[in-house]
């Protein structure tokens, strides 16, 4: 039986760990080849090798998103390499939480680079290819915060809300050559980035969230799927709450 992704490549940035791990294998168990892109090679290796073992490729690609040189050279070997570029997973995100009255113009200025810049430099890149090639699939993973706001968080959030603001722009843009770009905003899922919250905030949290659970990185990935398969060939612009019903 054919598998949905199968001929198709993938690059998912984040990759190597978290909800970016869970997307990528979760195409590659699909049939799509996949590239992931991260800052830690090492990381990024061993999650390749996790790919190659679901009888794909698998490439791994140390790069800063932050920096568009590094990304365009990134996307330029993986063209090289596996000739086509059919779906793009704006996943790379950090965090430096503060308040903003105690907030450092660096930790302001990374977050934003990382999680918002980033995601610009892959689309841009990215896009050529899916022009030339009048289809192609883009998912940019935002957060349930870009929608809510989050106190000691300013960067983070105001980098999130940006993503869907991209993400609805870029829609927009790339609809007519048959692309379609979506989000997908999680809530609080069980990932290295929530581990170091403390008991107490984990119990609060835990009372805002109707399911009262944190999600999983594979249930998001599930999200992914959907929205990055042919099933989803008319859904397009839309940001979509992976978070318990957090924010309804």
């Amino acid at each position: 039986m054919d598998k949905v992704f199968n001929g198709q490549v993938a690059l998912v940035t984040g990759g190597s760990r978290g909800i970016g791990r869970s997307i990528a294998l979760s195409l590659a168990s699909d049939g799509a080849d996949v590239a992931i892109l991260a800052r830690n090679q090492e990381r990024c290796q061993r999650v390749a090798a996790e790919i190659e073992q679901l009888g794909v490729r698998a490439l791994a690609l140390s790069v800063e998103v932050a920096d568009y040189a590094q990304v365009e050279q990134a996307v330029k070997q993986l063209i090289g390499q596996f000739g086509r570029l059919d779906i793009l997973v704006n996943n790379a995100g950090i965090t430096r939480d503060g308040l903003l009255i105690r907030m450092s113009k660096p930790d302001w200025d990374e977050v934003l680079a990382v999680n918002l810049s980033g995601a610009f430099n892959l689309t841009r890149c990215a896009a050529r290819h899916m022009l030339k090639a009048r289809k192609g699939k883009i998912l940019n993973i935002t957060s349930v915060v870009g929608l809510t706001g989050n106190s000691g968080q300013a960067n983070y959030a105001a980098a999130k809300a940006g993503i869907i603001g991209l993400t609805k722009t870029v829609a927009q843009e790339l609809a007519p050559r048959g692309i379609t770009v979506n989000a997908i905003a999680p809530g609080f899922i069980a990932t290295d980035m929530t581990k170091g919250l403390s008991t107490e905030v984990k119990e609060q949290i835990l009372n805002r969230i109707p399911l009262a659970r944190f999600g999983t990185a594979e249930e998001v990935a599930a999200a992914a799927k959907f929205l990055l398969s042919p099933a989803a060939d008319y859904i397009t612009g839309q940001v979509i709450s992976v978070n318990g019903g957090m924010y309804m």
